[in-house]
């Protein structure tokens, strides 16, 4: 430890450059792996942390606190090295003291710190560097960055240009900002698309993620000691048409396993999959496609071997489902959770599922949804279960760099959860 402070203070400028590399490059490693739980890392985002953290963060900002702060305030040393009862009575220093914390957060931080950071993530990190819509990036996040920033450095940048000898003011900076850089790492490394902006009020994107990674699993397997029935209900939309739909179903002691329900304007939509007893199927299907009392139903059969039922605006269909003889069907080589979300735009949906067929995988369950957010802009989020199909084998790091790769094209976050792998 001696030898590391007599490096500090022998060396000042060389020791802030190494130790603000080390700092800054670590700690973003830390948050892929061990926040994000990224399987593999992101070289050029790391690179992008590094490169700021030793040609800014150690380099210039070691130019501004020591030589440059030190003729604006050429008695801020001296400051420093007073007890705290000389501090309180030396009304000057008090008020170099504050007028070092503005400067500092209030123009270098906002006019240099960001925007500096945003170009260099974007000369690191992009094909065709942009510096102008690096800035533009900056200037639709200065108000959150700013809010986070000053709630760590506000007060230790007072303790730094209180207390803090001019040799151990880069060290100091290096040290909060570990934490500080943790964060920055989290809001700003991985998409363009802020990671704490809300996906809809109050919800930000990993929380919704959190929730429909469990919500969005497998579709139901069907058993093969019960019978099945697949019902789909469209028409105009009014009060009761699910309290009817499930009362017919609970009077024949079926149990409902999965059920989507949307309300598109006047217009409603219901899909739902039900299972009971083999000896109570015939009694479901006519049970559920009976009609409304006192109002006649057309029924009939369709070439599927569905039941048809149109009722008073409201379409009914319901067909018998045959599970799928288990025994002789393999056992998929891979099983994943699929997860998208982004600014929507035209293709979000196209991209990620061409992403997954090219690897052979079958999509067994996928919602979708547009989020309202607080400003003028919708998000898309995709969320889907997926299986290889037909024994094929997908190569699940291509699958991975696929991702990673929509990700930089299209301004959107994915990951993939590998639920089963066969070796």
């Amino acid at each position: 430890m001696s030898a590391i402070l007599r490096l500090a203070k022998t060396r000042p400028f060389a020791f802030g450059m190494g130790y603000s590399l080390l700092k800054t490059s670590g700690c973003d490693l830390m948050v892929q792996k061990v926040v994000e739980k990224r399987d593999e890392i992101d070289w050029k985002r790391n690179i992008a942390f590094g490169s700021f953290g030793l040609f800014y963060l150690g380099g210039v900002q070691y130019m501004l606190y020591v030589p440059i702060f030190s003729r604006l305030f050429p008695k801020a040393a001296e400051f420093a090295s007073k007890t705290v009862a000389e501090k309180l009575r030396d009304g000057p220093g008090i008020r170099n003291l504050f007028a070092q914390v503005f400067l500092d957060q209030a123009v270098h931080h906002p006019l240099m710190y960001f925007p500096v950071f945003y170009m260099i993530k974007d000369f690191v990190t992009s094909d065709k560097p942009d510096p102008i819509k690096a800035v533009g990036e900056y200037q639709k996040n200065y108000k959150e960055d700013l809010v986070a920033l000053w709630k760590v450095w506000i007060p230790s940048t007072f303790l730094n240009f209180a207390f803090m000898p001019m040799w151990a003011r880069i060290p100091w900076v290096a040290s909060t900002s570990l934490i500080w850089t943790c964060i920055l790492s989290a809001m700003r490394g991985g998409s363009k698309e802020p990671v704490t902006k809300p996906v809809f009020v109050a919800v930000d994107a990993d929380t919704m993620a959190l929730v429909t990674k469990t919500v969005v699993g497998p579709p139901p397997r069907l058993d093969p000691s019960q019978a099945h029935v697949l019902i789909i209900v469209r028409g105009r939309d009014r009060p009761g048409i699910i309290s009817t739909i499930t009362q017919r179903l609970y009077a024949q002691k079926a149990t409902i396993t999965t059920s989507k329900m949307l309300s598109l304007g006047d217009e409603f939509a219901i899909m739902m999959h039900a299972s009971c007893a083999p000896d109570n199927l015939t009694a479901l299907i006519h049970g559920v496609s009976g009609g409304s009392p006192g109002k006649a139903s057309r029924l009939r059969e369709t070439r599927t071997g569905s039941v048809q039922v149109e009722d008073d605006g409201i379409t009914l269909s319901i067909r018998a489902l045959k599970p799928p003889l288990t025994e002789h069907t393999p056992q998929p080589a891979v099983v994943a959770k699929l997860w998208l979300t982004g600014v929507d735009r035209p293709g979000l949906l196209f991209h990620l599922s061409e992403a997954i067929a090219e690897q052979s995988l079958n999509i067994e369950h996928l919602q979708t949804e547009q989020h309202e957010t607080a400003g003028a802009s919708r998000h898309f989020s995709v969320h889907c279960h997926v299986v290889s199909s037909n024994g094929a084998t997908p190569d699940v790091a291509k699958l991975k760099a696929r991702l990673m790769q929509l990700e930089s094209q299209l301004d959107v976050r994915c990951s993939v959860d590998i639920i089963k792998q066969l070796a």
